[in-house]
């Protein structure tokens, strides 16, 4: 009787799927270069378990940009949960709507952990429009990194 000793082969690397995460960039955040002498005074990202939960805050969020658009609500109210170029776009966007913004629907999708992009349907006057907003979350907070209204 013949019998047979099959080796064993080396075990094939497992592929381990790694999750993505945000990494802010300094000139991203608007602070200057002497600001980053010191690693402990740079944004740091938050995961998602140290983050306000997503869906209420993009309502509350939107809610209150169209409370600005809508002159009911000052710009300078969403300044610390904002990037200031999206600030700046807020304080231009609120002088060019005349007619106050209405929410229809609110779309969010979450790419990588600690990153919220979102869609919001407007009605302004007669026409439907949408909101683009992209959050991240960063020292414990989400911070509106994009505004675009298409």
């Amino acid at each position: 009787m013949l019998a047979f000793y099959l080796e064993p082969t080396p075990a094939e690397p497992v592929l381990v799927p790694t999750k993505l995460y945000l990494v802010p960039t300094p000139e991203y955040f608007g602070r200057g270069v002497e600001d980053y002498s010191d690693p402990e005074f740079l944004a740091q990202p938050s995961p998602l378990s140290e983050l306000p939960e997503i869906q209420e805050w993009v309502t509350k969020f939107a809610l209150s940009v169209v409370e600005i658009w809508g002159g009911r609500r000052s710009a300078n109210q969403l300044a610390r949960w904002c990037h200031r170029q999206v600030h700046q776009q807020l304080l231009v966007k609120s002088s060019t709507i005349n007619v106050a913004p209405k929410i229809r629907k609110i779309y969010i999708s979450q790419p990588i952990e600690g990153v919220a992009e979102t869609t919001v349907t407007l009605r302004i006057g007669e026409r439907v429009r949408s909101l683009i907003l992209r959050f991240e979350g960063v020292d414990k907070r989400w911070l509106c990194t994009e505004l675009v209204l298409l």
